[in-house]
């Protein structure tokens, strides 16, 4: 390949989706395409440049040195298309856009970067929905819906937000001085369930562990959990995507290093004929960008 012509865009595309996820499965469900898909822009990708960009790692890809070279270029030439796109579109990001999303969501990481989205598009009217109802996906009143769940929505375009981990989580002075080595030292504190504690259930199961001589409070919802887990009042466990700003943050920790995947997953949901109207595509841009960053910066830490 001559050195001046540019690699493919899907192949580079696919190049910064796998980086980010490490598998090949989950980039390909981010970019609405099969596994193997992704992985023949990976090959077109690899030959036109004559190395390898990846290198497996149990059930990962890991970037090789190629790999980390270009990587940051690629991110941001995105990001530079992705901002000139915006100011293009500048003229015609006025209107009204109503956006529903988790309650969880929304109060622990809509109600905390918001605040970026207004500035950038002033002259766009947006009203927040925080509800988990399913019917709003399909209400007519309603643009673009956020919402976790396994991502079938017949008769509307889905696209993945973010795969999320669940592990536990408590504020710094609750475990300072504590000598928290094993999961039986967590039976003296309260486990802050958002319902009868099967996810806690799970989690002490994968940990080799039962539910035997912890005592489960159901608090009724996710961001109750962790918002009293943020005050002290027992553990929580978490989804990665509504704690990785109070972690970044240090409002809470992380304990033990186990984690399990969550039993479902973030998705966009929106009519097909609203996805890429100036309005919706603009928000939907921003919260993907915004959540991806986050975890990125979450990670680092």
């Amino acid at each position: 390949m001559s050195r001046t012509r540019l690699p493919p865009l899907n192949a580079l595309r696919a190049f910064d989706a796998v980086a980010r996820h490490e598998t090949v499965v989950r980039a390909a469900d981010e970019l609405n395409v099969t596994p193997s898909a992704v992985s023949h822009q990976l090959r077109i990708l690899e030959e036109s440049l004559g190395v390898q960009l990846f290198a497996r790692h149990k059930a990962r890809l890991k970037l090789t040195a190629h790999g980390n070279s270009l990587l940051p270029a690629v991110r941001t030439a995105f990001q530079q298309i992705a901002n000139a796109a915006a100011r293009i579109g500048d003229a015609v990001m006025v209107g009204d856009l109503v956006v529903s999303t988790p309650v969880g969501l929304t109060s622990r990481w809509l109600a905390r970067h918001i605040r970026d989205f207004v500035q950038t598009y002033p002259d766009i009217n947006l009203r927040l929905i925080a509800s988990n109802d399913g019917k709003e996906v399909y209400s007519p009143k309603v643009d673009v819906c956020i919402r976790y769940g396994t991502g079938v929505w017949p008769d509307r375009s889905v696209s993945l937000l973010s795969h999320v981990e669940i592990f536990p989580v408590c504020s710094p002075a609750m475990i300072s001085g504590a000598n928290v080595k094993s999961v039986a030292d967590l039976q003296s504190h309260p486990l802050l369930c958002e319902d009868d504690g099967s996810e806690w259930t799970r989690w002490l199961l994968a940990s080799r562990s039962t539910r035997d001589g912890f005592r489960m409070v159901e608090m009724g919802n996710a961001h109750v959990a962790i918002e009293a887990a943020v005050h002290g009042q027992g553990l929580a466990l978490a989804d990665s995507l509504l704690v990785q700003d109070d972690l970044a943050k240090g409002r809470l920790v992380r304990l033990m290093q186990k984690s399990i995947p969550a039993q479902h997953s973030y998705h966009v949901v929106c009519r097909s004929e609203v996805r890429d109207m100036p309005l919706a595509a603009a928000f939907i841009a921003w919260v993907e960008h915004g959540i991806r960053t986050d975890d990125e910066a979450v990670q680092v830490r």
